[in-house]
């Protein structure tokens, strides 16, 4: 119990995460219901198009809370985490393509469509096992984890840090973006996944379903705050925060700096692919353009729009930046790129602490003045 009562204890003093898990406890219960209790004719029936883009948010909420982990708090500017955001894509993707069967295109049980227009014959061996959910599962973990701890080790050790490890990640995901463009690779090519059936034997596109997985997506959401507060909130938290800070002087007095880094750096790969996993049954689609390098430096831009270093604020940024994309990519498409980057120029020059920075700072500001008149009083 008291184990429980510590895991929960750092959120007593986190007014904005409080605010963020009320939303979500809200949220995982408002749509649903608005979703499916109301008839198609109420002013107050949430579409299927809505429930998707509530579910769109929270992934990249998630996505953004892992990048903000390893920026905010250790210090460390990754431009590839949509790398392992597609990576839990894809393995979610793949297990939902063996659920097809001989319902696909060229009615083929084992191999889905793109093998059989291919003309290959057998699975590959990666492919095998991939019908079992559990299985699946386990690689949206191990994957992106693995691939980032050895990563890390790689880099941390060799001591890489600032703009350079900031490319070499951006260098990463494109170079697995390339990849998996290529037909060879067993990953459907340009086209990736689509035309998913069903998920743990339940039509995924049934409104029960993407009601569901709203009600998922936002608990995982919840528990992935949850955990990263008690992470940054713990003794392991307070040093990757000196590692930020200064990190010659956190190595100088014993800590061994590139083992918290790589631990830290594989913990928000695992949650990056978590949010991918999430991701790819409710939009219907995975493809190798989730690999883009434009998608990882969006949700550093999200970070920096929310507020760095808060969590809170990460959740917030995503949220507002692809409110903003959903308006614009859908109004006029071709300015978004340049609104994008106007948004990251003036949040840098005036909001360098984000938008939750300048809450907190009005805050701040409010109670100061209050001061003078309850002593004048």
């Amino acid at each position: 119990m008291n184990s429980v009562s510590n895991f929960f204890s750092p959120l007593r003093t986190d007014r904005g995460g409080q605010a963020v898990l009320i939303t979500l406890a809200l949220v995982a219960i408002i749509v649903p219901i608005l979703h499916l209790a109301l008839p198609q004719s109420s002013p107050l029936y949430v579409s299927s198009y809505s429930v998707t883009l509530v579910a769109k948010y929270m992934c990249y909420a998630l996505l953004a809370i892992s990048v903000d982990l390893v920026w905010g708090y250790c210090g460390i500017l990754s431009l590839g985490h949509g790398a392992f955001f597609a990576l839990g894509g894809y393995a979610m993707g793949m297990y939902l393509m063996r659920q097809i069967g001989s319902r696909g295109v060229y009615g083929d049980p084992i191999l889905p469509d793109f093998m059989v227009f291919l003309n290959w014959h057998e699975l590959p061996w990666f492919w095998h096992g991939m019908n079992m959910f559990w299985l699946a599962m386990l690689m949206v973990i191990l994957v992106p984890g693995l691939l980032a701890y050895l990563f890390g080790w790689l880099a941390f050790r060799s001591r890489v840090t600032g703009v350079y490890l900031s490319i070499i990640t951006q260098a990463l995901t494109y170079a697995l973006m390339i990849a998996f463009f290529r037909n060879d690779m067993g990953f459907g090519g340009n086209n990736g996944f689509t035309d998913f059936k069903d998920i743990l034997g339940f039509d995924i596109n049934k409104p029960s379903t993407h009601a569901t997985l709203v009600v998922i997506t936002a608990l995982v959401l919840a528990l992935s705050y949850i955990a990263c507060r008690y992470i940054v909130s713990s003794r392991a938290g307070r040093v990757i925060q000196a590692v930020r800070d200064a990190e010659s002087r956190a190595r100088f007095i014993g800590y061994r700096v590139e083992s918290y880094k790589v631990w830290v750096f594989a913990f928000s790969a695992v949650l990056a692919g978590i949010a991918g996993a999430l991701y790819v049954p409710q939009i219907g689609i995975i493809n190798p353009s989730e690999f883009s390098p434009i998608n990882s430096i969006e949700i550093v831009i999200c970070v920096a729009v929310g507020g760095r270093g808060t969590l809170y604020g990460a959740v917030a940024g995503a949220v507002l930046v692809n409110v903003l994309k959903t308006y614009f990519t859908t109004a006029i498409p071709e300015f978004w790129l340049y609104v994008l980057g106007a948004i990251f120029i003036l949040v840098t020059i005036f909001l360098p602490k984000g938008v939750v920075g300048l809450l907190e700072s009005k805050k701040a500001r409010d109670k100061a003045d209050a001061v003078p008149e309850a002593k004048a009083a």
